[in-house]
């Protein structure tokens, strides 16, 4: 299992526009993810509905988490994703 811990960089949080940027980027990773806001439960994080019930904030924790081996860069792209706020997937780390 691989994780990553990051603070959410979007200043409307997980709302909305941003919810639907990071499931369009978990889901373009093709690796089963799973999102959870600080210690609370994971949710799957190619599903919209389930990434807008976290209720994640601008400057929540959230943690990343995958059961695939060697996913190392995808969860490093979508942990950047998260953290700077971005509109789109990044290419490379």
């Amino acid at each position: 299992m691989a994780e990553r811990r990051v603070t959410i960089g979007w200043a409307q949080g997980l709302h909305a526009r941003p919810a639907s940027i990071f499931v369009r980027a978990a889901t373009a990773t093709g690796v089963p993810l799973t999102i959870a806001r600080g210690e609370g439960a994971p949710v799957n994080a190619a599903s919209l509905l389930a990434v807008l019930s976290l209720g994640a904030e601008s400057g929540d924790e959230v943690v990343l988490r995958t059961e695939v081996e060697n996913a190392e860069s995808e969860l490093d792209q979508l942990a950047r994703l998260v953290s700077e706020g971005l509109e789109e997937l990044p290419e490379t780390v």
